[in-house]
């Protein structure tokens, strides 16, 4: 069906990365003190609540659009739990809030994004992770 490439790369004088897809850009660190973090950017239990918040934010949109729904507000809130060494992420809460532009309940544009999130619907049924050295 297609793939989809980022790159990252350290970041001069610090410890820092920063990570692209096309024109896009965003910095990956530790916080400030924790291994020589600086704090400069996002760490990766941040970077996978945003990865699943910011999928589900698109798929509501798709979703609508779909569903021929405009929609106006949209809040979401994503809390995930980590526990264990080395450290996982057990648990992920994510809460929608959302109107449409013509005061219509929301709720099928929200199971319909909940059917569809890639991000989600990948973490919830696993995917094979293959790391190997360049």
């Amino acid at each position: 069906m297609g793939s989809t490439t980022v790159e990252l790369r350290n970041v001069e004088s610090t410890e820092a990365a920063m990570g692209w897809a096309g024109a896009h850009t965003i910095i990956v660190d530790r916080p400030e003190g924790k291994a020589g973090g600086m704090g400069l950017g996002f760490n990766g239990a941040q970077l996978l609540a945003l990865a699943l918040g910011g999928c589900f934010c698109n798929d509501l949109r798709y979703a609508a659009y779909e569903m021929g729904v405009g929609l106006g507000k949209i809040s979401i809130s994503v809390t995930i739990d980590l526990e264990g060494d080395p450290l996982l992420t057990k648990a992920a809460r994510v809460t929608v809030a959302c109107e449409t532009l013509n005061g219509s309940d929301p709720s099928r544009v929200i199971e319909r994004a909940k059917a569809t999130c890639m991000v989600s619907n990948s973490l919830r049924n696993g995917i094979p992770v293959a790391i190997a050295t360049a």
